[in-house]
């Protein structure tokens, strides 16, 4: 199953529409799969005093409250429905990220949305993340800031949401027994991806840890991809090389671009770029059996050795570690087959060089 690959717009369309569709083009020049805006109320988000994330102030080389910054950056309800209708005309599928509760039922109920994000921020959002699983939709769940035990319990609310009848209450209790329910793990293996994901714009390096995919996967038994925030491409690469279903990457049309996701964005030459070597790496991964490839077969007589004569051997003379030897072409008799041949006596007259056939 080939890697899905979502080019998150995500605010990158500076809450202006002509740059959104812009964003959509883009994605589906680059080759990805989905592209994938933010929705929300900036007022349902956040509090009138919360400050911004320390990269949100240098990216943006402003300091104001996030209600500030997120006001300028929501795209109305009504512009949702151009934007599914340009991504459907251009053949990509759209995806965005709901933020708060009025949000997701727009994108559920007035969209049809049949895939949703849960973000890293609201991965502890229990109240949120129970409707997201209410919806019944596949979810893309990101783990950023995460510790296993907060995904775990993340888990088991959208198991809940999965399993539960309407009228069971909610509850730390019932979360556990759905989680540890075989229709609650069937739904979640049926359902869910987890993302790894780092949250810091961009992520240092030495703070990726790429292994985490595999202490997840080996967690949870899910698929589980990678949601990168790393500057370049090589990472979200090197995500595919150990397994990655998803990719998730930030891209805009100007690093330079006034914005606080900006300079952890790919322009989009860099996009086609990683969308391009993911492809290539899907290839390289083949199916894991171990056996000629048809490219390489040809050159096994080539590359390999057969059983030669290194001296005159007449018939009757008896094969010995004197007068046979392995040299190039492989068409002949293969080496394995040396101290079989030792102490027994020729059938055939050998010149220096032939192959020996027996």
């Amino acid at each position: 199953m080939a890697v899905l690959i979502i080019a998150e717009a995500g605010v990158n369309h500076n809450g202006d529409e002509k740059l959104a569709f812009q964003l959509v083009d883009v994605a589906k020049k680059s080759g990805a799969d989905i592209v994938k805006f933010q929705t929300f109320k900036a007022k349902r988000l956040v509090t009138a005093d919360a400050k911004q994330c320390d990269y949100q102030i240098t990216n943006t080389k402003k300091e104001e409250s996030q209600l500030a910054m997120l006001s300028r950056l929501e795209l109305s309800f009504e512009f949702h429905f151009k934007l599914v209708d340009y991504c459907n005309n251009l053949g990509i599928e759209f995806l965005s990220t709901a933020f708060d509760s009025e949000s997701l039922k727009f994108l559920v109920n007035d969209l049809k949305l049949k895939k949703l994000k849960i973000p890293s921020g609201d991965l502890t959002n229990a109240p949120l993340v129970l409707e997201h699983a209410q919806t019944g939709c596949d979810l893309i769940v990101s783990t950023g800031m995460a510790t296993l035990a907060e995904i775990e319990t993340a888990l088991g609310v959208i198991a809940f949401g999965y399993v539960a009848k309407k009228t069971e209450k909610p509850s730390i209790q019932a979360f556990e027994k759905a989680y540890y329910s075989e229709l609650g793990q069937k739904m979640l293996k049926e359902k869910v991806t987890i993302l790894h994901c780092t949250t810091e714009y961009p992520a240092p390096l030495q703070d990726i840890n790429l292994k985490a995919m595999d202490t997840i996967a080996n967690a949870f038994k899910l698929p589980v991809g990678y949601s990168d925030h790393s500057a370049g491409i090589h990472i979200p690469v090197a995500a595919v090389a150990r397994e990655a279903t998803i990719i998730e990457k930030h891209f805009t049309l100007d690093c330079n671009m006034e914005g606080p996701d900006h300079k952890a964005s790919l322009e989009p030459e860099q996009l086609k770029a990683m969308i391009d070597g993911i492809r290539n790496i899907e290839l390289a991964l083949g199916d894991g059996l171990k056996g000629p490839r048809p490219s390489e077969v040809k050159n096994k007589s080539v590359a390999r050795k057969s059983l030669v004569a290194e001296q005159v051997i007449n018939k009757g003379a008896v094969f010995s570690k004197d007068n046979m030897t392995t040299k190039r072409p492989g068409s002949g008799q293969n080496p394995i087959n040396y101290w079989e041949l030792l102490g027994k006596e020729a059938i055939n007259d050998y010149q220096i060089g032939d192959l020996i056939n027996e």
